[in-house]
């Protein structure tokens, strides 16, 4: 029973941290570090990966009628603007699937841990509060998904690749931050960052899957799938939250907590480690 209440924590925490840009698997790091599963390291190493799913179910149902490319009104029609967006889509994803395919055991051996997340905590918050100061009163000159174009959204899958390789960036964090850099309005940005989140988070469940096998348990079943049902929930209202905070306020705030939490817990294992 006490696993199952850890794995509502982690689903709440998850649900959370996957959409705001704080960095849902720097929190999920630093929350084992306090409040660990009763689960093989294996089961662990796939479970922090695959609770993204709820979240992403969450994505595809509030912005449905932004990705499905199909309508079937009066008779069927193609979308072909939505079709054009999944394009550019899979454009940006390359990057960050080459990484995850070759270089996944490394990088979770020797960067998944508290001193990497807190710096990419901090080095990110500075970035955020460098770059809004740098925008302010700034129009940005993309204000539509359909004005992105396909060079773009290949340099957005080269800020995505940050998040892949250092945990503590943000996947969205470091999406959005690139698209802010490069003149994508917040609201696109939000939004593209979502949407590329769907192929991405497929794919790295998937091959977290097939590395892990599927003989569950009964029991890590149940942790799995109650982590994932909390975090589907959870994502519903914080991707609301959010896609109406950034219609009036900028990422500073974000940045502040990603620095002022980078800083805490590099202090706390620094004196009780």
């Amino acid at each position: 029973m006490l696993e199952f209440l850890k794995a509502i924590l982690f689903g709440i925490v998850e649900g959370i941290t996957e959409w705001l840009p704080i960095s849902s698997t720097g929190h999920m790091i630093l929350l084992n570090e306090f409040v660990k599963l009763d689960v093989s390291p294996e089961f662990w190493e796939m479970f922090l990966v695959v609770i993204q799913l709820g979240a992403i179910v969450a994505v595809v149902i509030l912005f449905w009628n932004k990705i499905f490319p199909f309508r079937f009104d009066k008779k069927p029609v193609i979308q072909k603007d939505i079709f054009e967006m999944w394009f550019k889509v899979i454009v940006a994803c390359v990057p960050a699937a080459i990484v995850g395919i070759f270089f996944d055991d490394i990088l979770e051996k020797y960067l998944y841990n508290y001193v990497t997340v807190s710096i990419a905590l901090i080095v990110f918050g500075i970035a955020f509060l460098i770059i809004e100061e740098k925008n302010k009163g700034k129009k940005a000159k993309i204000r539509k998904i359909s004005q992105i174009t396909y060079k773009t959204a290949a340099l957005i899958g080269v800020f995505q690749l940050i998040a892949a390789i250092f945990p503590g960036t943000s996947r969205s964090g470091a999406t959005i931050v690139g698209a802010l850099l490069i003149g994508v309005s917040r609201t696109v940005a939000a939004e593209f960052t979502f949407f590329l989140a769907i192929p991405v988070m497929l794919g790295a469940s998937l091959l977290k899957v097939l590395k892990f096998g599927f003989a569950f348990s009964v029991y890590e079943l149940g942790i799995l799938l109650t982590g994932m049902v909390v975090a589907f929930v959870v994502s519903v209202f914080v991707i609301k939250f959010l896609m109406d905070y950034i219609k009036k306020n900028d990422f500073k705030v974000f940045g502040w907590y990603r620095i002022v939490l980078g800083a805490l817990v590099l202090l706390y294992f620094g004196i009780f480690a």
